[in-house]
């Protein structure tokens, strides 16, 4: 992106969240929030390790960006921040780690983590991307309960496993809500550069760039739309339970739901400054957050189940055929 994109970079004033959350993120989110004493019980399970506790490992054993620190960098999260209208940016770090990611922590005062391979692997408009996608997970009041989240994860997996076994469903259920509000934030990573090949090349690089290596987006948009257009049956199952444990969505699935949101124009009308603000009252209820994304679901799992039938269908076929010696009727 040159200099000139950039300067021309529309400021999004007083642009309230609600304008890049995925309804199913604002919903689940919603209902968390709206439990009795749910925000307050979550607080004191994360004081058990120490917000403090987890901001000095960064200090210690992580380079805090600045004017005098990754200059670029600091200069690219103030250009994010104004954009977004941030007033306050977060601390940013970058930590040393052969992982192509990023995160933001935290719950008082959030930061902002990216991992030092992303500086190597991802061109310096991608990386822009990416802060502003966190600063959007911040923004969206996504971090306490990622957070939580993460913790969860890990004691259930590591230190108590039959505990995590009790509570796998529950865990799914904000799997699910992780993995939404992974799309909500790649919308704001879009509002923040405002260029949209810019934005998918990044999620294409965390699917599976090296380091001196070029890879093509439009091969890339092609193998999304394959994942998402082709294979059989089964292939639909599968592509379900691979994600129930995942806490992103496929980088292809990514790129493709941040496709569909440009192409319904909501991207547009943003730029043309028709968003909602934050001191507006939120006009689109609770509820119609949630029956959209309930209906989303209910389609979801509608079609799942009907593959689930199908796919067995198929397989009974199958082993009735090769009981018989006879070649499968599938054509596959």
């Amino acid at each position: 992106m040159d200099e000139l994109q950039k300067s021309d970079r529309r400021i999004l004033t007083d642009i309230s969240p609600r304008a890049w959350e995925h309804p199913a993120d604002r919903a689940a989110l919603n209902a968390l929030r709206k439990l009795p004493g749910f925000d307050l019980a979550l607080r004191k399970v994360f004081g058990l390790f120490g917000e403090r506790q987890l901001r000095l490992a960064f200090q210690a054993n992580a380079v805090r960006v600045s004017e005098r620190q990754y200059a670029d960098l600091h200069e690219q999260l103030l250009r994010v921040c104004r954009t977004l209208d941030v007033d306050t940016p977060p601390e940013l770090y970058v930590s040393q780690t052969p992982v192509v990611n990023a995160g933001a922590l935290g719950m008082n005062d959030p930061f902002i983590v990216l991992n030092s391979s992303i500086l190597e692997v991802l061109a310096p408009d991608e990386v822009e991307t990416i802060i502003g996608h966190e600063v959007g997970h911040i923004v969206s009041g996504h971090v306490l309960y990622r957070t939580l989240l993460v913790l969860l994860l890990r004691l259930s997996l590591f230190r108590y496993p039959i505990a995590g076994l009790v509570a796998r469903p529950v865990l799914y259920a904000l799997l699910e809500w992780y993995r939404k509000s992974e799309l909500s934030s790649d919308r704001a990573g879009l509002l923040a550069v405002q260029d949209p090949d810019a934005s998918m090349r990044g999620l294409m690089h965390l699917a599976g760039g090296s380091r001196g290596r070029t890879l093509d987006l439009d091969a890339f948009l092609e193998q999304s739309e394959a994942y998402r257009s082709e294979g059989g049956l089964l292939d639909s199952v599968y592509k379900v339970l691979n994600i129930l444990g995942a806490t992103h969505p496929f980088a292809v699935v990514r790129v493709a739901e941040l496709r569909e949101w440009i192409d319904s124009g909501a991207y547009e009308r943003i730029l043309s400054d028709d968003y909602p603000h934050r001191d507006e009252a939120d006009e689109r209820a609770y509820r119609d957050d949630l029956a959209e994304a309930m209906t989303g679901y209910r389609e979801s799992a509608r079609d799942f189940m009907d593959q689930v039938d199908a796919a067995v269908d198929t397989v009974r076929s199958r082993f009735m055929d090769a009981w018989r010696g006879e070649p499968p009727t599938d054509g596959s």
